[in-house]
């Protein structure tokens, strides 16, 4: 009754903390010979903050993140578009996150070896493909090496060798134009603790958030991310967390956003290592699961990073996926009934983050209506239409304040496969 999880990400971490809370047997076979924190700052929507509460990771959630405290969507003149209280403060029964992503992932990965054992993630391990077996499925591995289990979840990213296997004419990510560059500066906060912030539009704009609380110094970490749109026609370089570039080639873009709240160019310059990476997601898929064989997290549905939506996804999948197992029992209905709830809502996030209808449209529509300037934001958008906007989308992606608290459990406490 072994499930077998191609991948040691946010997603399939998380998948084996949830099959080891409900005794289920796993095996997580992850392609790098160590893991270590990479990455920069993530966001964790109430829904995902929730499950990760549901596997006692509150206390440790709060050692290495903050609670998202606000959510700002500034003019490129610095000017205030709409600001929301975010997590607890908004009426959510549960805190958002913001936290570093290779601190997460160490966190899930520190806690799955206290819970289920060293033996119970595999190093240097790829998965190369996998197939349906006499009695199971099979994860091939690199150097010929193949593994039969009940079921193979692949949670391998965004470049997917097992997704290939099923969609080999898919091709590479979707780059719509734009590119990132990502760092952690240390600084003083800015709009108060807790608070994150998008600047600009469309073509240009910039976001920021701690994610650490203030040190003695009265500085804290505060992650960023400044965004150009390019031609989409231009070759890209494969993304690449550990691609470091010099601030000269962008910041110039940037050197007169400094506002009474917050000094740009001077967080960008900042910065100990700027890493840079292309905006790409992937086309939604017809079909995640194959008989005992299903995707999960950016395997199954990549997408823009708007709306902090990448990683509380992969959470989600887990444990759906979980729930799953405990009610059909580790079968091919319980992937069938997992794809069935999650892939409706995964495409229509991704759509909406890739069609502009994320929470961060209005820089744009402001943009367009003043060019970002505007005395009082009424004048331009009625506020009652921004809270509006806000609300669809916490609607579409699942964490609608009142639906969220009155949802149950995912996984009841102390449910176990029998």
């Amino acid at each position: 009754m072994t499930v077998l999880i191609a991948g040691g990400g946010i997603a399939g971490l998380c998948l084996g903390l949830t099959l080891h809370q409900i005794g289920v047997p796993f095996q997580v076979f992850e392609a790098t010979r160590a893991l270590k924190p990479m990455g920069v700052g993530i966001n964790l929507q109430p829904n995902a903050v929730r499950e990760l509460f549901d596997l006692g990771l509150e206390a440790e959630l709060d050692a290495i993140g903050v609670r998202t405290q606000s959510l700002g969507f500034f003019s490129k003149l610095g000017k205030t578009i709409w600001e929301e209280p975010r997590g607890k403060g908004a009426g959510y029964a549960w805190p958002q996150f913001s936290v570093h992503r290779g601190e997460l992932q160490m966190l899930l990965y520190r806690t799955l070896v206290e819970r289920a054992g060293a033996e119970a993630v595999q190093t240097d391990a790829r998965a190369v493909g996998w197939s349906e077996g006499d009695n199971g499925a099979v994860l091939h591995l690199a150097e010929g090496r193949s593994v039969e289990g009940d079921l193979v979840i692949a949670a391998d990213g965004i470049h997917s060798a097992l997704r290939v296997a099923e969609y080999p004419e898919e091709g590479a990510p979707i780059w719509d134009g734009r590119i990132l560059w990502r760092a952690t500066t240390r600084g003083p906060l800015f709009r108060g603790p807790g608070a994150m912030v998008m600047i600009g539009h469309d073509t240009l704009r910039f976001v920021s958030y701690p994610i650490s609380e203030v040190g003695a110094d009265g500085l804290a970490t505060l992650n960023w991310i400044a965004e150009k749109r390019f031609d989409p026609t231009q070759a890209f370089q494969r993304e690449d967390w550990n691609r470091a570039v010099d601030v000269g080639q962008f910041i110039t873009e940037f050197e007169d956003w400094r506002f009474d709240w917050i000094d740009v160019p001077a967080l960008i310059r900042g910065a100990e290592v700027v890493y840079e990476y292309p905006m790409v997601d992937r086309d939604p898929l017809p079909r995640w699961s194959f008989g005992r064989r299903s995707l999960m997290g950016d395997a199954a549905h990549p997408t823009y990073p708007i709306g902090s939506n990448g990683a509380s996804q992969a959470i989600l999948d887990a444990r759906v996926l979980g729930a799953s197992l405990l009610e059909h029992g580790v079968t091919p209905a319980a992937l069938e009934a997992y794809e069935a709830r999650m892939r409706p809502a995964a495409t229509k996030i991704g759509l909406a983050n890739r069609s502009g209808k994320g929470p961060d449209a209005v820089l744009q529509q402001v943009e367009d209506l003043c060019g970002g300037d505007f005395g009082v934001i009424d004048e331009v958008i009625p506020r009652g239409k921004l809270a509006e906007h806000a609300a669809k989308y916490k609607a579409i992606s699942g964490f609608s304040i009142e639906a969220l608290n009155a949802q149950p459990r995912t996984i009841a406490a102390g449910a176990r496969m029998r």
